[in-house]
């Protein structure tokens, strides 16, 4: 048994600037199940929202994050995330990240600042377009100079290590959790008493998505099983842009472009987006999403297209290199051809419920970032407030963990038992395993999109209470794999998507179902919280 004061899975933005700063209080583990540099914040483009201008305010920020969220975002808890980011953003150009910079009148060198869809002021910092590259390295390099930090990589995390899974007597609480060593196959057992949760989204639930390989909702459904509160897994943020190309299927194409004026157009060069919404292509996403779905739907094409050819060549390929590099290795020059466009599944606005300092309902076990639902994106995310998020709130988690459960009173004295394997046997057809990780994502894009009917959310619930119980035989009956342990918290973290879905008899935010097309502020200004008892 491994012993830590403070165990963090996942090393994007989150978990690796908690890190860091946890580092000065104890010994921290970095759990990651591929190398630590893949993650979701180094796949993010935009940048960070943040409070920087003399022209702008946090009183403009939240305004505009309670815009985005259709109501259900809590004004303290964005007054706070969005007080906290200026600190933050310091922290981070302490640890060495670099932002993009322009002069000012008087020959200043000042952040540049630029704009995304629902912000009201330019706000965003960024790095060209490679903002979560920047920030990834960055902080990598910081975590691995800094002492008292171990970080694990092709570390798999199973599942929680809970009291109630111990047969304990003693008041439900978080105590560590078994880790899958990839290259050897073993099973480690890691015990703290301060485990966070930093494990990023889980857009791999979609056949379509921006998401890397490793966003399969590992945190959400470990969370769950033992016995956290869930909240509001129907929100699923679509991106407007993903770029339509048969060899690049995951390529985002970054807001931040539409926010130095490109346009979207559909195949006879029409600017489509006032139809919808006055503030045409930089409205939030969820408008923007369903404008293109229904735009595509209505041509019969198989997509719409981004333009920004009316501004400067030298601007675009500067300001956007690598999505100019990207594009023109299959022959688009967005310099000169508006960019084929599709929505694709992006960002899980839910996650295991929290409050403002990533505390869990489970003690000792925190989570930060996008795994967790603090409240601030409410039904739909504003752009670039995600970044934010992680590494302001990873902040109040420290603090959080220093004051409720401080290191100097660790129960070293509590046993806790090695991984029992039983009698299982290395899965011999991992051809299933792939036909059923298939199904799970087709099914979820076919029935539980961008539009949803309640027959449509029945018949995946359906399918998927047969998934869970061949998976569940699988799983007991098998010696585990990282592919084996990613289906098992798919298709755990679809179910929760469609449960909560089908739950919400209204249309709000990222959650549309022709069923019930309008807003039902009565009945339906509240999260939805999904509740177990605990059984680990």
């Amino acid at each position: 048994m491994k012993k830590y004061d403070f165990i963090v899975v996942g090393s994007g933005i989150a978990g690796l600037s908690f890190a860091i700063r946890a580092a000065e209080h104890g010994k921290v583990a970095v759990v990651t199940k591929r190398e630590a540099a893949k993650t979701n914040t180094a796949w993010a483009q935009g940048g960070i929202a943040c409070v920087q201008s003399p022209d702008d305010s946090i009183d403009a920020h939240v305004a505009d994050t309670l815009d985005a969220g259709a109501g259900l975002c809590p004004e303290p808890i964005v007054r706070k995330i969005a007080a906290e980011g200026p600190e933050a953003i310091q922290e981070l150009i302490d640890w060495g990240v670099e932002f993009d910079k322009k002069k000012n009148n008087s020959g200043e060198e000042k952040i540049a600042l630029g704009r995304e869809g629902g912000h009201t002021k330019r706000r965003i910092l960024h790095y060209k377009d490679t903002t979560g590259r920047e920030i990834e390295q960055k902080l990598l390099a910081e975590a691995r100079e800094t002492e008292n930090i171990e970080i694990l990589e092709h570390h798999f995390a199973i599942d929680l290590i809970t009291t109630a899974k111990l047969a304990l007597a003693s008041p439900p609480r978080c105590v560590g959790i078994y880790v899958l060593d990839e290259e050897s196959g073993e099973v480690i057992t890691m015990r703290s008493d301060r485990v966070l949760l930093c494990t990023g989204g889980a857009g791999r639930v979609y056949l379509y998505t921006t998401n890397p390989n490793v966003a399969s909702g590992d945190g959400v459904a470990m969370a769950w099983r033992a016995g956290c509160d869930i909240a509001n897994m129907e929100f699923v943020q679509f991106h407007p842009t993903c770029l339509y190309h048969h060899e690049l299927k995951s390529f985002l194409i970054t807001e931040a472009m539409r926010g130095e004026g490109a346009e979207l157009i559909d195949k006879d060069g029409r600017r489509f987006m006032e139809d919808y919404d006055p503030r045409g292509s930089l409205a939030p996403r969820d408008i923007v999403a369903r404008a293109i779905d229904q735009e595509i739907k209505k041509t019969g094409g198989p997509c719409v297209f981004l333009d920004i050819t009316h501004k400067p060549a030298d601007f675009v390929k500067d300001r956007f290199p690598n999505i100019y590099e990207t594009c023109l290795s299959v022959d688009i020059d967005i310099t000169k051809q508006p960019i084929p466009v599709v929505p694709a599944a992006h960002y899980q606005c839910g996650g295991v419920n929290t409050d403002v300092n990533g505390a869990t309902s489970l003690p000792g076990l925190w989570a930060v970032g996008e795994v967790a639902c603090t409240g601030l994106h409410g039904a739909n995310r504003l752009a670039s407030n995600s970044l934010l998020e992680g590494v302001v709130v990873s902040k109040l988690a420290l603090a959080d963990c220093l004051e409720t459960l401080p290191p100097e009173n660790n129960q070293d004295d509590l046993s806790v038992p090695e991984w029992e394997s039983g009698d299982v046997t290395d899965v011999d057809e991992l051809v299933v395993i792939y036909h059923n990780w298939d199904e799970i994502r087709r099914l979820m894009w076919d029935y539980v999109s961008i539009v949803r009917t309640t027959k449509r959310l029945q018949r995946a619930a359906t399918r998927l209470r047969n998934l869970q119980s061949e998976v569940q035989e699988f799983y007991w009956n098998f010696r585990v794999t990282t592919e084996l342990l990613e289906l098992r918290n798919l298709v755990e973290v679809a179910s929760l998507i469609v449960d909560s879905a089908a739950r919400r008899k209204e249309s709000r935010g990222l959650h549309y179902t022709l069923d019930h097309p309008e807003k039902d502020d009565d009945n339906w200004r509240h999260d939805t919280v999904l509740s177990r008892q605990r059984l680990s």
